[in-house]
Protein backbone atom coordinates (compact mmCIF):
# COMPACT_ATOMS: atom_id res chain seq x y z
CA UNK A 1 0.00 0.00 0.00
CA UNK A 2 1.12 3.34 -0.56
CA UNK A 3 -0.09 7.39 1.23
CA UNK A 4 -1.35 7.53 -2.30
CA UNK A 5 -4.41 5.38 -1.34
CA UNK A 6 -5.06 7.25 1.83
CA UNK A 7 -6.91 10.78 1.79
CA UNK A 8 -5.00 11.52 5.31
CA UNK A 9 -2.41 10.19 7.44
CA UNK A 10 -1.54 9.60 10.86
CA UNK A 11 -3.94 9.82 14.09
CA UNK A 12 -6.64 11.75 13.92
CA UNK A 13 -9.44 11.92 16.49
CA UNK A 14 -13.17 12.26 16.08
CA UNK A 15 -14.82 16.44 16.58
CA UNK A 16 -17.49 16.17 19.17
CA UNK A 17 -19.68 19.62 19.83
CA UNK A 18 -19.57 19.26 23.46
CA UNK A 19 -15.64 19.45 23.12
CA UNK A 20 -14.91 22.58 21.11
CA UNK A 21 -14.04 24.65 23.92
CA UNK A 22 -11.75 22.36 25.39
CA UNK A 23 -10.27 21.48 22.40
CA UNK A 24 -9.09 24.87 21.71
CA UNK A 25 -7.42 25.28 24.76
CA UNK A 26 -5.57 22.07 24.23
CA UNK A 27 -2.51 21.53 22.45
CA UNK A 28 -3.88 18.88 19.41
CA UNK A 29 -0.48 18.50 18.00
CA UNK A 30 -0.62 15.14 18.26
CA UNK A 31 -4.16 14.99 16.25
CA UNK A 32 -3.09 15.09 12.33
CA UNK A 33 -7.20 15.25 10.92
CA UNK A 34 -10.35 14.87 12.45
CA UNK A 35 -13.55 13.71 11.36
CA UNK A 36 -17.35 15.00 12.02
CA UNK A 37 -20.60 13.52 11.18
CA UNK A 38 -22.01 15.83 8.50
CA UNK A 39 -25.97 15.00 9.95
CA UNK A 40 -24.43 16.89 13.05
CA UNK A 41 -22.65 20.22 11.18
CA UNK A 42 -25.06 20.40 7.53
CA UNK A 43 -25.98 24.57 7.95
CA UNK A 44 -24.59 24.82 11.65
CA UNK A 45 -24.03 28.72 12.15
CA UNK A 46 -23.56 31.31 14.63
CA UNK A 47 -20.87 30.61 17.42
CA UNK A 48 -20.35 26.80 16.66
CA UNK A 49 -20.08 27.13 13.26
CA UNK A 50 -17.59 29.95 13.38
CA UNK A 51 -15.93 27.58 15.97
CA UNK A 52 -16.01 24.90 13.92
CA UNK A 53 -14.48 26.88 11.30
CA UNK A 54 -11.43 27.13 13.03
CA UNK A 55 -11.17 23.55 13.42
CA UNK A 56 -11.43 22.85 9.13
CA UNK A 57 -9.26 25.45 8.51
CA UNK A 58 -6.34 24.07 10.78
CA UNK A 59 -6.89 20.08 9.87
CA UNK A 60 -7.92 17.82 7.54
CA UNK A 61 -11.54 16.31 7.62
CA UNK A 62 -13.10 13.92 6.46
CA UNK A 63 -16.93 12.87 6.94
CA UNK A 64 -18.37 9.82 8.55
CA UNK A 65 -22.11 9.83 8.09
CA UNK A 66 -25.03 8.38 10.22
CA UNK A 67 -28.14 8.16 7.91
CA UNK A 68 -27.23 7.54 4.43
CA UNK A 69 -29.21 4.19 5.15
CA UNK A 70 -27.21 2.38 2.18
CA UNK A 71 -29.23 -0.74 2.70
CA UNK A 72 -32.78 0.38 2.88
CA UNK A 73 -35.73 -0.66 1.25
CA UNK A 74 -36.49 2.76 1.05
CA UNK A 75 -35.31 4.87 -1.86
CA UNK A 76 -32.41 6.80 -1.65
CA UNK A 77 -32.12 10.58 -0.30
CA UNK A 78 -30.19 12.17 -2.99
CA UNK A 79 -30.89 15.48 -1.92
CA UNK A 80 -29.37 14.57 1.29
CA UNK A 81 -26.19 13.27 -0.69
CA UNK A 82 -26.17 16.37 -2.70
CA UNK A 83 -26.19 18.43 0.74
CA UNK A 84 -23.28 15.89 2.06
CA UNK A 85 -21.13 17.20 -1.03
CA UNK A 86 -21.76 20.62 -0.51
CA UNK A 87 -20.88 20.52 2.82
CA UNK A 88 -17.76 18.97 2.07
CA UNK A 89 -16.78 21.30 -0.81
CA UNK A 90 -17.52 24.59 1.66
CA UNK A 91 -15.04 22.72 4.45
CA UNK A 92 -12.81 21.07 1.97
CA UNK A 93 -13.26 17.74 3.18
CA UNK A 94 -11.41 15.01 2.46
CA UNK A 95 -13.33 11.98 2.08
CA UNK A 96 -16.78 11.04 2.98
CA UNK A 97 -18.00 7.58 4.83
CA UNK A 98 -20.39 5.42 5.73
CA UNK A 99 -21.57 2.29 7.62
CA UNK A 100 -22.94 -0.88 5.56
CA UNK A 101 -26.16 -1.09 7.44
CA UNK A 102 -29.46 0.24 7.12
CA UNK A 103 -31.01 2.84 9.54
CA UNK A 104 -34.28 3.74 7.89
CA UNK A 105 -37.47 2.84 5.71
CA UNK A 106 -40.51 4.78 6.01
CA UNK A 107 -38.53 6.99 8.81
CA UNK A 108 -35.59 6.45 10.45
CA UNK A 109 -35.11 3.69 13.25
CA UNK A 110 -32.62 5.24 15.15
CA UNK A 111 -30.27 2.49 14.90
CA UNK A 112 -27.74 0.79 12.49
CA UNK A 113 -29.16 -2.56 11.29
CA UNK A 114 -27.45 -5.60 9.43
CA UNK A 115 -27.96 -5.66 5.60
CA UNK A 116 -28.99 -9.39 4.75
CA UNK A 117 -25.42 -11.18 3.52
CA UNK A 118 -27.33 -12.62 -0.24
CA UNK A 119 -26.26 -12.14 -3.38
CA UNK A 120 -29.17 -10.12 -4.12
CA UNK A 121 -28.47 -7.09 -1.25
CA UNK A 122 -24.82 -7.30 -2.57
CA UNK A 123 -25.82 -6.20 -5.59
CA UNK A 124 -28.88 -3.70 -4.48
CA UNK A 125 -26.22 -2.18 -1.97
CA UNK A 126 -23.06 -1.82 -4.40
CA UNK A 127 -25.54 -0.15 -6.91
CA UNK A 128 -26.90 3.12 -3.95
CA UNK A 129 -23.01 2.82 -3.43
CA UNK A 130 -22.17 3.82 -7.18
CA UNK A 131 -24.94 5.49 -7.25
CA UNK A 132 -23.34 8.11 -4.31
CA UNK A 133 -20.40 8.65 -5.55
CA UNK A 134 -21.73 9.14 -8.92
CA UNK A 135 -23.61 12.36 -7.18
CA UNK A 136 -20.33 13.62 -5.08
CA UNK A 137 -17.87 12.59 -7.99
CA UNK A 138 -15.68 10.79 -6.13
CA UNK A 139 -15.01 7.56 -4.13
CA UNK A 140 -16.77 6.80 -0.82
CA UNK A 141 -15.79 4.10 2.09
CA UNK A 142 -18.08 1.87 3.69
CA UNK A 143 -17.71 0.49 7.27
CA UNK A 144 -17.47 -2.84 8.26
CA UNK A 145 -20.54 -2.84 10.81
CA UNK A 146 -21.13 -4.34 14.24
CA UNK A 147 -24.11 -6.15 14.46
CA UNK A 148 -25.87 -8.45 16.94
CA UNK A 149 -28.12 -10.87 15.04
CA UNK A 150 -27.85 -11.74 11.56
CA UNK A 151 -30.75 -10.59 8.89
CA UNK A 152 -32.54 -13.50 7.71
CA UNK A 153 -31.81 -15.34 4.64
CA UNK A 154 -28.10 -15.63 4.97
CA UNK A 155 -26.30 -17.05 2.45
CA UNK A 156 -22.61 -16.33 2.81
CA UNK A 157 -20.62 -15.15 5.44
CA UNK A 158 -19.71 -11.32 6.79
CA UNK A 159 -16.48 -11.35 4.86
CA UNK A 160 -17.72 -12.64 1.85
CA UNK A 161 -21.00 -9.85 1.58
CA UNK A 162 -18.26 -7.27 2.60
CA UNK A 163 -15.46 -8.19 -0.29
CA UNK A 164 -18.57 -8.68 -2.26
CA UNK A 165 -19.84 -5.50 -1.74
CA UNK A 166 -16.53 -3.37 -2.00
CA UNK A 167 -15.61 -4.85 -5.41
CA UNK A 168 -18.76 -4.11 -7.19
CA UNK A 169 -19.40 -0.86 -5.99
CA UNK A 170 -15.67 -0.07 -6.27
CA UNK A 171 -15.76 2.04 -3.29
CA UNK A 172 -13.33 2.22 -0.69
CA UNK A 173 -13.01 0.42 2.96
CA UNK A 174 -13.53 2.32 6.64
CA UNK A 175 -11.52 -0.27 8.38
CA UNK A 176 -13.30 -0.35 12.48
CA UNK A 177 -10.97 -2.52 14.10
CA UNK A 178 -13.25 -2.53 17.05
CA UNK A 179 -15.91 -3.57 15.12
CA UNK A 180 -14.06 -6.80 14.05
CA UNK A 181 -13.38 -7.72 17.76
CA UNK A 182 -17.46 -7.07 18.82
CA UNK A 183 -18.03 -9.59 15.89
CA UNK A 184 -15.75 -12.11 16.85
CA UNK A 185 -16.79 -12.55 20.32
CA UNK A 186 -20.89 -12.01 19.38
CA UNK A 187 -20.43 -14.54 16.19
CA UNK A 188 -17.35 -16.55 17.76
CA UNK A 189 -14.99 -15.98 14.58
CA UNK A 190 -11.30 -15.30 14.77
CA UNK A 191 -10.41 -11.77 14.45
CA UNK A 192 -7.17 -11.82 13.03
CA UNK A 193 -8.11 -14.18 9.92
CA UNK A 194 -11.22 -12.31 9.03
CA UNK A 195 -8.98 -9.16 8.79
CA UNK A 196 -6.26 -10.77 7.04
CA UNK A 197 -9.18 -11.57 4.04
CA UNK A 198 -10.04 -7.55 3.98
CA UNK A 199 -8.71 -6.03 0.70
CA UNK A 200 -5.73 -4.05 1.30
CA UNK A 201 -6.06 -2.45 -1.72
CA UNK A 202 -9.55 -0.69 -0.59
CA UNK A 203 -8.25 0.69 3.18
CA UNK A 204 -8.75 4.47 3.48
CA UNK A 205 -8.42 5.11 7.06
CA UNK A 206 -9.45 3.05 10.06
CA UNK A 207 -11.31 3.10 13.71
CA UNK A 208 -10.18 2.13 17.25
CA UNK A 209 -12.70 2.68 19.77
CA UNK A 210 -14.23 1.18 22.89
CA UNK A 211 -17.05 -0.77 23.94
CA UNK A 212 -19.49 -2.52 26.75
CA UNK A 213 -19.20 -5.97 27.69
CA UNK A 214 -23.03 -6.90 27.97
CA UNK A 215 -22.05 -10.53 28.74
CA UNK A 216 -19.01 -13.05 28.38
CA UNK A 217 -20.56 -13.50 24.88
CA UNK A 218 -21.90 -9.99 23.96
CA UNK A 219 -20.73 -6.96 23.24
CA UNK A 220 -21.84 -3.37 22.67
CA UNK A 221 -19.99 -0.95 19.95
CA UNK A 222 -20.27 1.73 21.97
CA UNK A 223 -17.94 3.97 21.64
CA UNK A 224 -18.05 4.96 25.30
CA UNK A 225 -14.92 3.19 27.02
CA UNK A 226 -10.98 3.05 26.81
CA UNK A 227 -9.75 0.99 24.30
CA UNK A 228 -8.84 -2.42 25.45
CA UNK A 229 -5.47 -4.41 24.76
CA UNK A 230 -7.02 -6.96 22.75
CA UNK A 231 -8.42 -4.25 19.93
CA UNK A 232 -4.74 -2.74 20.79
CA UNK A 233 -3.39 -6.14 19.42
CA UNK A 234 -5.90 -6.53 16.27
CA UNK A 235 -4.58 -2.90 14.60
CA UNK A 236 -1.10 -4.05 15.79
CA UNK A 237 -1.65 -6.55 13.76
CA UNK A 238 -3.38 -5.04 10.73
CA UNK A 239 -0.29 -2.62 10.91
CA UNK A 240 1.76 -5.64 10.26
CA UNK A 241 -0.10 -7.32 7.68
CA UNK A 242 -1.03 -4.16 5.45
CA UNK A 243 1.38 -1.62 6.51
CA UNK A 244 0.20 1.87 8.22
CA UNK A 245 -3.00 3.49 7.27
CA UNK A 246 -4.36 6.56 8.94
CA UNK A 247 -6.12 5.80 12.30
CA UNK A 248 -8.61 7.58 14.36
CA UNK A 249 -9.99 7.59 17.82
CA UNK A 250 -13.76 7.65 17.62
CA UNK A 251 -15.14 8.46 21.36
CA UNK A 252 -18.76 9.22 21.51
CA UNK A 253 -20.25 8.69 24.92
CA UNK A 254 -18.52 9.11 28.93
CA UNK A 255 -15.98 11.42 26.67
CA UNK A 256 -13.26 12.17 29.51
CA UNK A 257 -10.93 15.36 28.96
CA UNK A 258 -9.12 16.18 26.09
CA UNK A 259 -5.34 14.97 27.46
CA UNK A 260 -7.08 11.28 28.04
CA UNK A 261 -8.72 11.71 24.75
CA UNK A 262 -4.94 12.58 22.98
CA UNK A 263 -3.28 10.19 25.40
CA UNK A 264 -4.79 7.18 23.49
CA UNK A 265 -4.14 8.97 19.86
CA UNK A 266 -0.42 9.44 20.91
CA UNK A 267 -0.64 5.90 21.20
CA UNK A 268 -1.94 5.42 17.83
CA UNK A 269 1.13 7.75 16.48
CA UNK A 270 3.39 5.73 18.33
CA UNK A 271 2.60 2.34 16.92
CA UNK A 272 2.54 4.18 13.32
CA UNK A 273 5.88 5.35 13.79
CA UNK A 274 7.11 2.03 15.35
CA UNK A 275 5.61 -0.04 12.16
CA UNK A 276 7.07 2.73 9.96
CA UNK A 277 10.86 2.59 11.41
CA UNK A 278 10.16 -1.39 10.75
CA UNK A 279 9.28 -1.41 7.43
CA UNK A 280 11.41 1.46 6.45
CA UNK A 281 14.63 -1.18 7.87
CA UNK A 282 13.33 -4.02 5.91
CA UNK A 283 12.97 -2.47 2.97
CA UNK A 284 16.84 -0.89 3.30
CA UNK A 285 17.88 -4.50 3.46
Amino acid sequence: MTNQSFPVSGAGLGLRREKLDEMLENDLTAVDFMEVAPENWINVGGTFGKKFRQFTEQYDFMCHGLSLSIGSPAPLDENFVKDVGRFMQKHDVNHYSEHLTYCSDDGHLYDLLPIPFTEEAVHYVAERIRRVQDILQQEISMENASYYTPAPGKEMEEIEFLNAVLDEADCGLLLDVNNIYVNSINHLYDPIEFLKQLPAKRIRYAHIAGHYNEADDLIVDTHGADIIDPVWDILDKAYEHFGVFPTLLERDFNIPAVPELLSEVKKIANMQKQWQEINSTVRQK
